[in-house]
């Protein structure tokens, strides 16, 4: 969770000139046009998000049950926001977001477990580490991909093809191979 957004009188985005809500619209149609994904990028007029740290709290309390509760519970506050335009940074919005996915057997997650947790000491600080790791990484802009392997790594900021994901595993296992074959392996 790298917490874009920790409210809009802190948020620039300078590559893309934003600075406000309202400009984050055009920067989402893009995304669906380059994706094909389903956005409705009018929250960003009508109610956007004050801030992203809310939800990224909430998915860090859902990692807390299992990945799986992560990953489902990630996937639904994206479609509450991107497809049916709710604010979440709303308490009540993520609670509601925790009561369907509960209610779904096949999701493994648990409500109440949910709520007890959610902004607990634990998920906050779970959210910190991410934090700490996007500013240690120098991570500014997002969406942003790191893949690391035995200490070499790679950084992608932006929307990259699924080739160039394929071409950069490939550098990273070439370089750890040839590292290994000289006996430096860092």
């Amino acid at each position: 969770m790298g917490g874009m957004i920790p409210d809009w009188t802190k948020y620039n985005d300078p590559f893309n000139s934003v600075s406000r809500p309202a400009q984050m619209g055009p920067i989402w149609m893009e995304a669906q046009y380059k994706t094909g994904a389903v956005i409705n990028d009018t929250i960003w007029m009508n109610e956007p998000p004050a801030s992203s740290y809310p939800a990224c709290i909430a998915v860090k309390t859902a990692a807390m049950q299992n990945f799986e509760a992560s990953e489902n519970y990630l996937k639904a506050v994206w479609k509450a926001v991107m497809v049916d335009s709710l604010d979440i940074s709303k308490k009540e919005v993520l609670l509601d977001i925790a009561r369907t996915l509960g209610t779904q057997p096949l999701n493994n997650f648990n409500f109440e477990r949910f709520k007890a947790d959610y902004n607990g000491d634990e998920s906050r600080d779970a959210f910190r580490n991410d934090l700490r790791q996007v500013a240690y990484s120098r991570i500014g802009r997002f969406p942003t991909m790191t893949f690391t392997k035995a200490g070499k790594g790679i950084i992608f900021t932006g929307f990259r093809p699924y080739e160039a994901l394929v071409e950069a595993f490939d550098q990273i296992n070439q370089t750890v191979v040839a590292t290994t074959d000289t006996g430096i392996v860092s």
